[in-house]
C-alpha cells in the first residue's frame, strides 16, 4: 500500500483555497513545535455561512493536504457545521492519512475552530469559552488517536 492515497496526493499537488482573504471575518493560526506544521485558515462570512475560506500552510504533503480538505468541507456551509467538522472526518475524506500524520488533520481542525472563534470575538458573539478553549478540543485531545 502507498504511503499516501491518491486523494492526499491530489490535495497536496493541486490544493484548493490557497491564500489569504483580506480583512477576513475570522482568522485561526495554530502549529505544532514537533513537527513544524503551521497553519492558518481565513474566514469570509456572510449571514453564518462560511461564504469563502483560504489556507497557508507551511508544512509536509499531510498538512498542506489537510488543510486543502478542510477548507473544501467547510465552504458553502453554515458555522454551525463548520464547527462539527472533526479531524476524523478530514482524514477519511482524504481516504485516510498514515497514523503517524494524524496530527496534520488535528491541526486543520483546530485553526479553523480557531478562526470561527476568532469571528465571534470580533463581532461580539457569545460562545462557550470553555468548550474552545486552546489544547481542549474533544476531537483533537481524545485518547491520543486524533493527536
Amino acid at each position: 500500500m502507498a504511503l499516501y492515497s491518491e486523494k492526499v496526493m491530489d490535495h497536496f499537488k493541486n490544493p484548493r483555497n490557497v491564500g489569504i482573504i483580506e480583512d477576513a471575518d475570522g482568522v485561526g493560526e495554530v502549529g505544532n513545535a514537533k513537527c513544524g506544521d503551521i497553519m492558518k485558515i481565513y474566514l469570509r462570512i456572510r449571514n453564518d455561512i462560511i461564504e469563502d475560506v483560504k489556507f497557508e500552510t507551511f508544512g509536509c504533503a499531510s498538512a498542506i493536504a489537510s488543510s486543502s480538505m478542510a477548507t473544501e468541507l467547510i465552504k458553502g456551509k453554515p458555522i454551525s457545521q463548520a464547527l462539527e467538522l472533526t479531524n476524523k472526518a478530514v482524514a477519511e475524506a482524504l481516504d485516510g492519512l498514515p497514523a503517524y500524520k494524524l496530527h496534520c488533520s488535528v491541526l486543520a481542525e483546530e485553526a479553523i475552530k480557531n478562526a470561527i472563534v476568532d469571528y465571534y470575538e470580533k463581532n461580539g458573539i457569545e460562545y462557550d469559552k470553555a468548550k474552545y478553549a486552546p489544547g481542549n478540543c474533544p476531537h483533537c485531545h481524545d485518547d491520543g488517536e486524533g493527536a
